[in-house]
């Protein structure tokens, strides 16, 4: 790995890294706007010698049959990333405009982690389970029920919590006997290429099993969903391209994973502290800038209190200043881009357009000419039909709804065509996990539980996605089942 001032990443294809035919890209620092350096740029025919060479290495190699192989090369990995970890950290700094303080958790050091939890599935996992003797059609038959890799899988990966996703791709689909292709977004590209590096400098991995592709070309990356020669795709990022995945990957019906995007609704109940829980909602919504499908975006509160909540979290979110994100003291740091900052802005415009107000934020930070920075900002005075209610936003925007009771706030938080996540805060705690239970989503966060976890899996209902990513569901996501009936005597 060399240093962040002179990078210029390379591809992993076949075991070899190198150049990409379409020359090269830059990546920016969202915090400075300053080009950090460039990554190689593919082609599609880059992108074809990859597949091709994923392809060959499930076919002709035992990596989908030899789970000590497997297991050995997942720790060198894990070692390796734990080694270099401060280069790490000081590339997801300036690339992701990530908060060095997330760079502990979720941004970094976590996703390092729980690739402990892959191996050891790997390692425990039973694979062939004795179904027993029985006799259809007269016939007696031993069944036996065998699972296995899926093949090449074709990993898509978005720039918002890159060593996150990635690892949580790469590592089940490895563990469970998969070949892979993983092309990151172009807004992250070093981060996924240092995996390469590393894979090739410090694993036993095979040739051929990791292939990673940086490209500017969106449709680059479109090619794993439509190349026969790719079994699986697992892709996260918005709900828009998810279809497209979906609609390119049935023409051969290849298995597809798909998280997605989120509108999630913080539910604070009659009976619960009220400023605790706004300030809590509004401290999480300022968090990388608002940057994670995740996160609640809709507080929904008493409305017989609802001026307390929206001062509450206002309070709070007034307070967080987007900043350096290598101070320490960092919540809220840039947008990763200029583009997405319009973006954000335009939901802003559009939420006093529509009769609402700022309760603070609402645009670009008066100290702040460079970087693609937005301020924290509470919306007031909409309800769950606002376009900033109905849509994701991807900034560090909340916006306030009032509610008329616990079925009306299950209600508007399942009135969304997303279902991703959620979260209830009650002083009754019975109470709250009845209305857990009534929310449409795949997490919910009960009184400031967390979900985020190894073990745990993760995902969606609606249009938030399919299938779970982490977890035993998430390595199972990357197995297939078969079914083997031996005739007996």
């Amino acid at each position: 790995m060399g240093l962040l001032n002179d990078r210029q990443s390379q591809l992993l294809i076949d075991g070899k890294l190198v150049a990409g035919n379409a020359g090269t890209f830059p990546t920016v620092n969202p915090a400075t706007e300053e080009v950090l350096g460039v990554a190689a740029d593919a082609s599609t025919d880059d992108m074809g010698r990859a597949i091709e060479a994923a392809r060959r290495a499930f076919d002709d190699t035992d990596w989908s049959t030899n789970t000590e192989l497997r297991v050995r090369c997942l720790r060198q990995l894990q070692e390796a990333l734990t080694k270099h970890v401060e280069e790490l950290r000081e590339i997801t700094i300036a690339e992701v405009g990530a908060p060095v303080m997330l760079t502990s958790m979720a941004q970094l050091e976590g996703p390092i982690a729980d690739l402990s939890f892959c191996a050891d599935t790997a390692e425990s996992y039973q694979w062939t389970t004795d179904a027993g003797i029985a006799s259809p059609m007269g016939i007696k038959t031993k069944r036996t029920i065998a699972r296995e890799a899926v093949g090449v899988v074709g990993a898509i990966t978005p720039w918002n919590f890159p060593h996150q996703i990635n690892l949580a791709k790469l590592g089940p689909a490895l563990a469970a006997g998969n070949t892979i292709v993983l092309k990151p977004a172009p807004d992250t590209p070093w981060c996924a290429a240092v995996l390469g590096e590393l894979i090739s400098e410090h694993t036993d991995i095979p040739a051929g099993v990791v292939n990673i592709i940086t490209s500017s070309d969106h449709a680059v990356g479109a090619l794993l969903s439509k190349d026969p020669r790719v079994d699986m795709v697992s892709f996260t990022g918005s709900t828009n391209t998810g279809r497209a995945v979906m609609a390119d990957g049935s023409a051969t019906l290849k298995k597809v994973f798909l998280e997605l995007g989120g509108k999630s609704a913080f539910l604070v109940l009659d009976d619960a502290d009220l400023a605790g829980a706004c300030s809590m909602s509004a401290f999480t919504a300022s968090m990388h800038a608002g940057q994670g499908c995740a996160i609640t975006t809709r507080l929904v509160v008493p409305r017989a209190r609802y001026d307390e909540a929206v001062g509450a979290a206002a309070a709070t979110m007034g307070s967080i200043k987007p900043g350096d994100p290598t101070d320490p003291g960092t919540v809220c740091g840039p947008l990763i881009s200029s583009r997405q900052r319009n973006r954000v802005q335009e939901y802003l415009d559009s939420a006093t357009a529509e009769g609402g107000t700022f309760a603070c934020g609402g645009g670009r930070p008066a100290d702040r000419d460079t970087g693609y920075f937005i301020e924290p900002t509470v919306i007031a005075g909409l309800d769950n039909n606002a376009k900033v209610a109905r849509e994701e936003i991807f900034g560090p925007v909340l916006t306030v709804i009032a509610h008329d009771g616990d079925d009306d706030a299950v209600r508007i938080a399942n009135d969304s065509p997303y279902g991703l996540s959620g979260t209830v805060f009650s002083a009754d705690e019975e109470r709250a996990a009845g209305i857990a239970a009534r929310m449409r989503v795949g997490t919910v966060n009960v009184n400031g539980g967390v979900w985020y976890s190894a073990d745990m899996p993760f995902g969606g209902y609606k249009q938030s996605g399919i299938g779970r990513e982490m977890g035993l569901a998430g390595f199972e996501e990357y197995l297939e089942t078969k079914a083997i009936a031996t005739a007996k005597n």
